[in-house]
């Protein structure tokens, strides 16, 4: 397990964990190019040992660099750095097999990892029809999630009288807002209230723009054309109009192909300008979870210098769209600016399974259970089993239900305990994900964080105890 050079780190254990984490150490170590030591102290699960207690049984030897506890060990670490200061202490991953990613070798993020150049559009869809509340309610969703700017999509067979209104509202909660119409009345009032935006111009208005005094985007005359772009673009700089090109991307089965030759073509007549794509018509419109389809047409638009995208979040496989297109901006900024693969710098963006699976294999897991001394069981899942050991059984079965049924588990709360963890470890092995008993199922930046039984028991017996107190329990 030591590595003959680099740091000396003592992993801190309880005797259950000991044996798999010499397996993890012993790939670790040569790896992370450190000196992995392990000191384990007298309690069977780690999880239960408070700061306190290690401090009173930690003996650190002399040399080492740093130690490193179990990261489900809880509560404020202060006796143990005091005990054995100078040396640093901190807490590892929840589960030991994370070891590795809190070592940097699973998903580093590289240096200054996290720019961006790409401004994203987020629309309101159906504006008119939205009291200004929920309008303001559901920009400041969309600036939470990542975006720039604040698009209201007006519909047709306006005019939305209101639009002035809805504008100011946002300008006033600091929103920069673009509108979508082709109305000259919702245009001019939006325009007037604050909107620094047009959505779109051709031959049919541009002439109006003169009178705007705002950028607009400018779109062929001709959908599946690129019919008028150019004498729209000429006409716009003739008369000093700042503005943005988008050809328009066409759904799958209707032109996508060549829609993006379009944009291609555009970027070669013009090098430098500012480019748009309304992206939505691609993730609103295609039965795919919207996650891999943003960070492929994202990665187009940065490689284009596109500098701008438009999207939408309404149909429900595509409601996370701001935020996706907020992390794949930056995973393809840095992959295009550093000429680097966009691989293990964003686990955000990995929702439906796991990078990687660690597995222990069932030998391991045999050997973990002859070392467990109590009737706790333990939950596992790899290679297409779930595993169910305690101090008695070793169990496994592919089926959640007929392993549930061998456990002979009667009590009502354990029962719904081990259902529940049980459905998440058959979750993770139809996904290909990572099970962890009492943690959460890693869904990326869609991850919701689950209160361990472990915690939840505890803070049950701090509330009981609080109880007990504020009654005259605990000063009688």
């Amino acid at each position: 397990m030591p590595h003959r050079d680099g740091p000396r780190i003592l992993f801190v254990t309880g005797r259950l964990a000991e044996f798999a984490l010499r397996q993890v150490l012993d790939d670790l170590a040569p790896k992370a190019k450190i000196r992995a030591e392990v000191a384990v102290l007298p309690i069977t699960v780690a999880a239960l040992m408070p700061p306190k207690w290690i401090a009173r049984h930690l003996q650190v030897p002399e040399g080492v660099d740093r130690v490193i506890l179990p990261g489900m060990c809880k509560g404020d670490l202060a006796p143990v750095v005091e005990k054995v200061a100078p040396v640093p202490v901190e807490r590892g991953p929840d589960d030991l097999r994370d070891l590795p990613r809190a070592f940097g070798l699973d998903s580093p993020k590289a240096d200054g990892y996290g720019a961006f150049d790409i401004e994203i559009l987020a629309e309101i869809n159906h504006a008119p029809t939205l009291p200004i509340d929920a309008l303001l309610a559901q920009a400041d969703r969309f600036r939470a999630e990542g975006a720039d700017r604040i698009d209201l999509g007006c519909d047709p067979g306006g005019p939305w009288l209101g639009v002035g209104e809805a504008v100011a509202a946002l300008r006033e909660q600091g929103h920069r807002v673009s509108v979508d119409s082709f109305d000259p009345v919702e245009v001019e009032r939006a325009v007037a209230a604050g909107a620094d935006l047009v959505l779109s111009v051709n031959g049919s208005n541009r002439d109006r723009a003169r009178d705007w005094g705002v950028e607009v985007v400018v779109i062929p005359d001709q959908v599946g054309t690129l019919d008028g772009l150019d004498e729209s673009v000429e006409f716009l700089t003739k008369h000093e109009i700042p503005h943005r090109l988008d050809p328009i991307i066409e759904p799958i089965g209707f032109g996508f192909a060549a829609s993006l030759g379009r944009y291609l073509e555009t970027r070669r007549r013009y090098p430098d300008a500012a480019m748009m794509m309304g992206i939505g018509n691609l993730t609103e419109l295609t039965d795919v979870d919207s996650s891999g389809m943003n960070v492929a047409l994202i990665g187009f638009c940065q490689e284009l210098r596109i500098g701008s995208v438009l999207t939408t979040a309404v149909i429900n496989w595509a409601r996370s769209s701001v935020r996706e297109i907020d992390l794949a901006r930056r995973l393809a900024y840095h992959a295009v600016t550093n000429k680097t693969l966009p691989k293990h710098l964003e686990p955000g963006l990995v929702m439906l399974r796991d990078p990687k699976v660690p597995a222990f294999g069932p030998e391991n897991l045999r050997e973990l259970r002859r070392r467990i001394k109590d009737p706790n069981w333990r939950i596992f899942a790899e290679d297409g089993m779930i595993y169910a050991l305690n101090h008695q059984h070793f169990l496994s079965d592919s089926d959640p239900f007929a392993l549930f049924d061998r456990m002979g588990v009667d009590e009502p709360s354990h029962a719904f305990y081990l259902g529940y963890e049980l459905a998440k470890a058959k979750t993770a092995l139809t996904l290909g994900k990572h099970y962890r008993q009492d943690q959460a199922l890693d869904w990326g930046f869609l991850t919701e964080p689950e209160v361990s039984a472990v915690e939840r028991r505890k803070w049950e017996r701090d509330q009981h105890l609080r109880h007990e107190g504020g009654a005259g329990g605990l000063g009688s």
